[in-house]
């Protein structure tokens, strides 16, 4: 019987982000953007000089070592070549046909530096980075027509380590984030006051609304001091309408009770009289629905029975010889909400329903209320089996003072009755929708937050 709800009220919204997850996002998006490219900057400027330099070196210790060894004696060489061995760890070995060598060419920094050095010291040199599975930096070149090879440590020539460029990534990654939180933090932390107050605003709290008027930042400064300023005009409001909601009530109800009296003992028509004192009840009922719908916004939910609720509304009706009613609620149901709003709710519906949603075959006006838990959530629906609405006037059948066509509108309406159920739910923290119902009539589909321990 529970149909699913209208999608306004079922639907789930979409995916939020905060303004504070934006503006870090962003931040670190642009801080870490600019980390890579200089990176990449650095790394491309450093490529040339670095080969250049090393290639130089290398090209140098390759003649120095030549130049020593040519003309050093047979006692001299040795001593020489121990020297280096030991002090600058470059060691002299001949060359043989059989050595198996690997080339230095890993990455284009050691290509670059092979090509430089063949440059440099002629055809036949060779570059290798293993030989005879002995790794190293190896260079091939002759003494004399004698090949030799001259062994190094490879870090002579080695950009910084990919490990270490990590490091330094990861830290620059790290502080940069750290500054983006920190200033997307002080971004926020203005418009999150802002947004707080503006939530008491609309709550009715109009004291716990006031936003610093002397903070330094000038924008900010001039977007505080108009917003208090606007809340101040709104609280000036609501206190002019509440005392004039208070005259009203005592103004026009005072006469008016008086006046049914004054036409019931002076009136001797009682055809007369009952017209008479029906005119007054209206005009008494048109007075409640304006005070009904301009009630203050302000509104603290509590726990609520919802099954109590629905049976006071229905036990005030009375027991009219044209409308059923059909409840179908689970016993313990509790929601979030006022009990004197929710009972001015299915009031305010049930007598929607009983004034438009009568069957036109029987003429009777058939009610079923049901509600369930979904999540979270007390999903309420309230039905009837009248004709129904044109689709182009759901959205405005809670406007205020709005009337529909013939079929659910007449002379005795104001048209407060749907818009009073609309605000009055949104008081309490829920949703509420209209919709035509599948097998004929009108839904009123209410969405409120399901108490804890039902």
């Amino acid at each position: 019987m529970l149909e699913t709800l209208p999608a306004p009220l079922d639907s789930r919204p979409p995916r939020e982000l905060s303004l504070f997850w934006r503006t870090f996002f962003l931040l670190a998006l642009l801080l870490l953007g600019c980390i890579v490219a200089w990176l990449q900057t650095f790394r491309a400027l450093e490529f040339e000089p670095r080969s250049l330099q090393s290639a130089q070196q290398l090209a140098s210790l390759v003649n120095l070592t030549r130049a020593a060894l040519v003309h050093s004696d047979s006692i001299a060489r040795v001593s020489l070549v121990k020297t280096l061995a030991d002090e600058e760890q470059v060691r002299i070995a001949p060359r043989e046909p059989a050595d198996a060598y690997r080339l230095y060419n890993a990455d284009t920094l050691s290509r670059r530096i092979s090509e430089l050095l063949q440059a440099r010291l002629g055809k036949g040199t060779v570059v290798a980075s293993e030989v005879n599975n002995v790794a190293g930096l190896w260079i091939g070149f002759s003494i004399d027509g004698d090949p030799y090879w001259l062994q190094t440590d490879p870090s002579r020539v080695e950009l910084v380590a990919g490990t270490t460029w990590l490091i330094w990534l990861g830290t620059a990654a790290l502080l940069s984030m750290a500054g983006a939180a920190l200033i997307a933090r002080l971004i926020n932390r203005p418009l999150k006051k802002l947004s707080f107050a503006a939530s008491r605003v609309r709550e009715g709290d109009f004291s716990s609304s006031q936003l610093n008027e002397t903070v330094a930042t000038s924008e900010i400064r001039q977007v505080n001091i108009g917003f208090n300023r606007m809340a101040q005009r709104l609280s000036k409001i609501e206190q002019d309408r509440a005392l004039m909601l208070a005259g009203i009530s005592h103004d026009l109800r005072t006469p008016l009770a008086r006046l049914r009296l004054e036409t019931e003992m002076s009136v001797a028509d009682p055809q007369a009289r009952e017209h008479m004192a029906a005119d007054i009840e209206q005009v008494n009922a048109i007075i409640d629905k304006f005070l009904d719908y301009a009630r203050p916004d302000h509104l603290e939910p509590e726990r609520v029975h919802l099954n109590q609720v629905i049976e006071a509304a229905v036990f005030a009706m009375g027991n009219p010889p044209d409308a059923t009613v059909t409840c179908s609620v689970p016993e313990e149901l509790h929601v979030m909400g006022d009990a004197v709003e929710l009972h001015r709710v299915f009031s305010n519906l049930l007598e929607n329903a009983m004034r438009y949603g009568k069957d036109p075959i029987t003429a009777v006006a058939r009610v079923e209320i049901a509600a369930k838990i979904k999540n979270e959530w007390v999903l309420i629906k309230l039905r009837d089996y009248g004709k129904g609405v044109s689709p182009d006037m759901l959205t405005q059948l809670t406007q205020p003072f709005f009337r529909g066509d013939a079929s659910r509108t007449s002379a005795t309406g104001t048209g407060l009755g749907l818009a009073i159920v609309e605000r009055a739910v949104a008081r309490m923290g829920g949703r509420f929708a209209l919709a035509n119902s599948s097998t004929g009539g009108l839904s009123a589909h209410i969405k409120l937050r399901l108490a804890k321990g039902s």
